[in-house]
């Protein structure tokens, strides 16, 4: 027998089903001390996926641990992964403005060895999540975070694959064979004037010398920044030579999805 649900019942329906909808992602801001400084990051994940899963870290761009990233990692909770946007600079330090991005970036970078403590305390945040099959980590960053994302990879750290996007390919680490378990991907922008060809090249070079698995995508006249929607915005106020391309972001994002079910393949 059919009909029309009355008032209440109609109304119980919708609560039920706003409140399914609401539990699926879940979402946990976390505040974690690396030698004595306070961080704050960021959970996601889906709860209506059962049992242990892949977990992904989430390396922000030089802005800081801002709602780009956070929305990034919750784009990987809605694809089946426990995602953690970690903050690479220390509670409070994010900005809009280049010169204080500049500047937080070249504190962050300054010691190579903390910048790793700092990613290092931010893995162990998201391996020890109850979701989190801790045997089976990525990481994916942007700009700086691809840079950073690259270098945890050269230094030999215990992750499945990295996965950059616009960020930096030059480094001062130069891994040997073996050196590198990480499989990588890169996704870059051919007109990308802080990512040059020159530095492509080079890139390749160490990796195929460091006999990695890696590989790379180039974007024909696709600039910097191209996976963040606010970029145009960026390069209107302050006059950067950045730019959002939703093509190549989607082609980007399939990349990684795919990429992902290979190397957390059991």
């Amino acid at each position: 027998m059919t009909g029309k649900l009355t008032p209440l019942a109609a109304a119980i329906a919708l609560s039920l089903s706003v409140g399914a909808v609401n539990a699926e992602l879940q979402t946990e801001t976390v505040e974690y001390t690396v030698d004595g400084k306070t961080f704050t990051g960021y959970l996601a994940w889906n709860d209506s996926d059962q049992g242990e899963r892949p977990g992904v870290l989430v390396v922000h761009e030089w802005w800081g641990h801002n709602e780009f990233a956070r929305d990034q990692a919750e784009k990987l909770a809605a694809a089946g992964y426990t995602a953690f946007a970690l903050d690479m600079y220390g509670k409070g330090k994010v900005t809009d403005h280049p010169k204080e991005a500049q500047a937080f970036m070249k504190e962050a970078t300054g010691d190579p060895e903390k910048l790793q403590a700092r990613f290092a305390a931010a893995m162990e945040q998201l391996r020890n999540h109850d979701t989190v099959d801790d045997n089976r980590i990525a990481a994916q960053g942007y700009c700086f975070g691809g840079a950073v994302v690259l270098n945890m990879a050269r230094l030999g750290m215990d992750l499945d694959g990295v996965v950059s996007y616009h960020g930096s390919l030059g480094s001062p680490i130069t891994p040997e064979p073996g050196d590198i378990s990480a499989r990588i991907q890169v996704y870059t922008g051919g007109a990308d004037q802080m990512v040059p060809a020159e530095q492509v090249g080079t890139f390749v070079t160490d990796m195929q010398q460091a006999q990695a698995d890696f590989s790379v995508t180039s974007f024909p006249g696709v600039q910097h920044s191209f996976m963040n929607p606010g970029a145009d915005a960026i390069a209107e106020e302050f006059d950067m030579p950045v730019g959002y391309n939703e093509a190549a972001a989607e082609r980007s994002w399939e990349g990684t999805m795919r990429f992902y079910q290979e190397i957390f393949a059991r």
